[in-house]
């Protein structure tokens, strides 16, 4: 029986004029404060349906060898994520799985942990191309150069990743040497990922995070140089001591080395998971919902008006970038590492914490490392937890990714996707739209709905209407801004 989602239920906000904010072209369109702050509430981000926030320890339900000989009796390509723990100091904003050391020799014992994982995991994936590889973490440069080349080493001799494979890697500009870069471009890396998060030199000691502008340009300069051809930043909005005049100079900064994406994420409040936050609470330097609020339209409007593409939530491309093309041939995709240009492919991800996808089943690894060393020598999988996706998960999860990557919803399509009549199937959710509707978010016709410009931000909100898992998460969720 499926669990239709009443009207009002998680529905309830302070009703707060909107006002119409003219026929300014979508990308240059001003926010509507109003609007947003009627519909900030809580809910999932939507780098899966249903979300990890219903992931079960009962794997015995999961039953995980049965999908995954599913998926590799039906082959196609794959893409690989490892996540690289490893960090010399804890930034203490930082919600990431990640273990604090400088004992250097703890990758190399990660390394041979690695190793297992793959030659446990090799019979399901066998030697099916690569369409996307992905270093995350952690910071994966807390690995030496050498380290780096003994990870590659390990992946093709276990994948074929073809040349045209997209090959990406997160980069801490403090811990990154030329030898990093001529490593991983060795590997095929050709995106990288820069954290940078804020350049005030306030902020960043508020957040144990010193990491001098110099070092920012460095990179960048080092990336070029060895042929990267994609290069993105990592800022945060909502840190300690940040202000409008701040942050409006750290965007001015990181614009100056012209990258070629953003993202622009909002800071999460979770002392409660990650203890290290408390600091925040307890020193007040935490800025106000309103200063949070005036914080992201401010990176929305210098971000657009210097030409970037909003491709939704907090990612942000120059017009001519891959992610910024599939938003217009309405071919992009959303997984565990966000929005991408790869779809149709299994995710298999590797290391303590990393999230598999097929498409039957998510499953986690466990998050320590001596957990993770031991079963692996004991010759298993190393899950933790995991989720077997019902019939009606799968039709929800084409509805809510339409949305999250497509920003509409056309009845048409969705139902020779799914197999069931979209209209009929979900006609509860669709007369609970009414307020969106009013309020300039969407708009409906016979054929489908669309997400206005006005409702890009809140395109969580407008995936919440859909979501049958809601009751069971409710207080695990961040709000959408």
């Amino acid at each position: 029986m499926r669990a239709a989602q009443p009207c009002g239920i998680l529905w309830y906000v302070s009703m707060i004029s909107t006002h119409d904010n003219g026929g300014t072209p979508s990308e240059l369109r001003p926010l509507n404060l109003d609007l947003i702050r009627k519909y900030s509430i809580a809910g999932p981000r939507y780098t899966s349906y249903p979300p990890a926030t219903v992931f079960s320890p009962d794997l015995a339900s999961v039953d995980i060898e049965a999908a995954l000989r599913a998926d590799a009796e039906q082959g196609g390509p794959v893409s690989l994520y490892f996540h690289l723990p490893f960090c010399e100091t804890r930034c203490w904003y930082c919600g990431c799985n990640t273990v604090i050391t400088r004992r250097r020799g703890a990758a190399d014992d990660y390394l041979d942990d690695l190793k297992r994982e793959l030659e446990v995991s090799r019979e399901w994936i066998g030697r099916r191309p690569v369409t996307q590889l992905h270093l995350g973490g952690g910071t994966p440069t807390f690995l030496s150069p050498e380290q780096l080349n003994r990870l590659a080493e390990m992946i093709r001799e276990s994948f074929h990743v073809p040349a045209g494979a997209e090959v990406s890697v997160e980069l801490d500009p403090r811990r990154l040497t030329r030898g990093h870069i001529s490593a991983l471009a060795r590997l095929g890396a050709r995106r990288a990922s820069l954290g940078v998060q804020d350049t005030n030199r306030q902020v960043q000691m508020a957040i144990n995070r010193f990491q001098p502008h110099e070092m920012n340009s460095q990179a960048v300069e080092w990336l070029r140089g060895e042929g990267f051809q994609s290069i993105n930043f990592d800022l945060i909005f909502g840190l300690p001591l940040q202000t409008v005049e701040t942050f409006s100079r750290t965007i001015e900064d990181v614009l100056a080395l012209s990258p070629d994406r953003l993202s622009v994420f909002s800071y999460a409040h979770v002392p409660w998971i990650k203890p290290a936050q408390k600091i925040f609470e307890d020193r007040g330097q935490l800025p106000d919902a309103e200063t949070k609020l005036a914080l992201f339209a401010l990176a929305h409007e210098k971000l657009t008006t210097a030409g970037f593409v909003d491709i939704g939530l907090d990612h942000f491309a120059k017009p001519d970038d891959e992610l910024a093309v599939a938003l217009r041939e309405r071919t992009l995709h959303r997984n565990f590492q966000g929005y991408s240009t790869r779809a149709g492919a299994s995710l298999y991800a590797f290391g303590v914490s990393a999230i598999s996808s097929t498409p039957d089943i998510y499953r986690q690894n466990v998050k320590d490392l001596v957990s993770y060393k031991q079963m692996l020598q004991a010759g298993r999988l190393p899950t933790e937890r995991g989720y077997r996706l019902t019939d009606e998960d799968k039709i929800r999860r084409e509805v809510v990714m339409a949305i999250m990557c497509d920003r509409r919803l056309e009845f048409k399509e969705a139902s020779r996707r799914t197999g069931v009549d979209i209209q009929a199937h979900f006609r509860a959710e669709l007369e609970c739209l009414s307020d969106l509707e009013t309020d300039g978010i969407l708009q409906r016709n016979s054929e489908g709905l669309t997400v206005l410009p006005d409702g890009v931000p809140l395109l969580r909100v407008v995936a919440m209407r859909f979501d049958g898992t809601l009751g069971r998460t409710a207080g695990r969720h961040a709000k959408v801004i």
